[in-house]
């Protein structure tokens, strides 16, 4: 399909991207927003797949990953994370657990970016009643992951706190204690990136939120927060960010109500340019309804 500027994905809704690069390929995995015009609920039952090589053209890759794929889970497909790891592609993602209360995050597996992906585990990774401090039932949102130089997996993830543990070699096993982070404004929505020394850790900031970034030498921190990083996107109450460097320059993917009937139960992925300064902090960015030009 042939699409032109922002939102980039026009005949479905999507939502709270993550964005692998692959064989000089960009993934967009995305949430999938089913709630009726005039409904204002979450309605997400499954995960949606894109491609594309220029960041214009994409190609949709049906049935990649649904909530009940999962046996343990009750449904809701919230935001997630894909990973590539030692041939094989792993995908985080938050969903309702059947039996235990509360959200939970698994993780499926598939040796092609575009799937099918399975369950990896046949149980949940992580479960409400794992950790140290909840403020609700919905903690175990928004999985975001990052392999270290030296091998070390690490997950990030939470809604009104901010969760880290390392993962063990498999992937699939949280290593040792979960832990908290102390973000200024954290609401959900994390998302974890490194670049040149740096590691930066980007999050739905408030709410209505904004999206805010703190860096660090250390996957581990201390975290320093470092400001707003985007505005509110429009009629959308929500975000959650993606961060991609793809053919020498930064890229901004997120979400709005931009289309038709959209909202913030109805949203839609963007792509915009990200900039750094000097010393490794980020530009703000501009949010634009041309997007970005076709790479080359």
């Amino acid at each position: 399909m042939i699409e032109e500027g922002n939102p980039v994905i026009r005949h479905k809704f999507t939502a709270d991207p993550t964005v692998l690069v692959y064989n000089d390929t960009v993934y967009i995995y995305t949430g999938h927003d089913e709630a009726p015009a005039g409904t204002e609920d979450y309605v997400m039952n499954d995960w949606l797949c894109f491609s594309s090589q220029d960041l214009v053209n994409w190609k949709e890759h049906l049935h990649p990953l649904k909530a009940t794929d999962f046996k343990w889970a009750s449904g809701d497909a919230y935001a997630s994370k894909v990973i590539y790891h030692r041939d094989t592609f792993y995908w985080y993602v938050a969903v309702s657990h059947a039996s235990v209360p509360g959200k939970a995050i698994g993780v499926a597996t598939a040796k092609n970016p575009a799937g099918p992906f399975q369950d990896g585990r046949g149980s949940a990774l992580i479960t409400h009643d794992m950790l140290p401090v909840a403020k609700d039932n919905k903690a175990n949102l928004d999985p975001t992951v990052i392999i270290g130089d030296d091998g070390q997996a690490y997950i990030f993830w939470g809604n009104g706190t901010c969760y880290f543990a390392r993962l063990k070699a498999n992937m699939l096993e949280i290593d040792g204690p979960i832990s908290v982070i102390d973000l200024p404004g954290f609401t959900e929505g994390a998302h974890i990136h490194k670049r040149n020394g740096w590691f930066y850790l980007a999050y739905g900031y408030k709410f209505p939120e904004k999206v805010a970034y703190a860096m660090s030498r250390n996957v581990t921190g201390p975290w320093h927060f470092k400001g707003i990083l985007n505005e509110i996107a429009g009629n959308c109450q929500t975000n959650r960010p993606a961060i991609i460097d793809y053919k020498e320059k930064s890229y901004f993917i997120y979400h709005n109500g931009a289309l038709k009937d959209g909202g913030s139960h109805r949203r839609s992925v963007c792509i915009d340019y990200l900039y750094y300064n000097p010393d490794g902090t980020m530009k703000r960015v501009i949010m634009t309804s041309e997007g970005v030009a076709p790479v080359r």
